[in-house]
């Protein structure tokens, strides 16, 4: 592994007490300018795509309250997804189910972070990457920040974004397939999702590698993925 692509471990047994710039401000120093912040959202669902975002923030101009997506209501995400749009340099990308399934949902989110690198309108130089690895293929260095939504802006405005992009696709697929109730949990495993599941069988957007839907009942291999 390269040096670029070591996470930085050390933050794990440190206090996060929020997001800041630093880091972004540690790689101008270094002469890495501009600085992208990449994230998704989506990896524990049994249905949906993986949708992950890449922000270059205005240094001059950064929204307040900034923070890990999940630490925030979601009438606050949507107001900072509003923001961050209009602030900053904003690239969206996503993994359907079938490229989940046909690869792992650990590629398929990474792969979707490079495709969110690579389409913003300016080429970073260099990119923070949520977790402990670094998207291959990018067009310029990274680093894998453990825990970076609650650490960088960069990454956190990012969250935001995959976040409430993905929660407004899954809103959009229940009208498609109501009965399953993706406006109401996103595609998360909940009882009402599971009874739906096993009342109709699964619908185009489920994973069909996830338990319960897969068949051998083996878990898809992700040590990220949430129980």
């Amino acid at each position: 592994m390269s040096r670029s692509a070591q996470p930085d471990s050390l933050f794990l047994f440190e206090t996060i007490e929020g997001p800041d710039f630093s880091l972004e401000l540690a790689g101008r120093r270094d002469g890495l300018w501009p600085v992208a912040g990449t994230d998704e959202a989506g990896r524990g669902p049994l249905a949906g795509p993986v949708v992950a975002a890449a922000v270059i923030l205005d240094p001059e101009n950064i929204p307040e309250g900034l923070n890990d997506s999940k630490q925030l209501s979601m009438a606050r995400r949507e107001e900072l997804f509003d923001i961050i749009l209009s602030s900053a340099i904003v690239s969206i990308a996503s993994s359907a189910a079938g490229r989940i399934d046909e690869t792992d949902i650990r590629k398929a989110s990474l792969d979707a972070m490079r495709r969110a690198v690579l389409g913003l309108s300016s080429r970073p130089a260099l990119v923070l990457a949520d977790g402990r690895d670094v998207p291959p293929g990018l067009p310029c260095q990274g680093k894998a920040v453990v825990k970076g939504d609650a650490r960088s802006f960069s990454i956190a405005a990012a969250s935001i974004v995959a976040k409430v992009a993905r929660d407004r696709m899954m809103t959009r697929a229940d009208l498609v397939f109501p009965a399953y109730g993706f406006a109401m949990h996103a595609g998360y495993a909940t009882a009402r999702h599971r009874t739906a599941i096993g009342d109709h069988g699964p619908c185009p957007l489920h994973r069909m590698s996830f338990r319960p839907l897969r068949q051998d009942g083996t878990e898809p291999v992700d040590d990220d993925l949430p129980a």
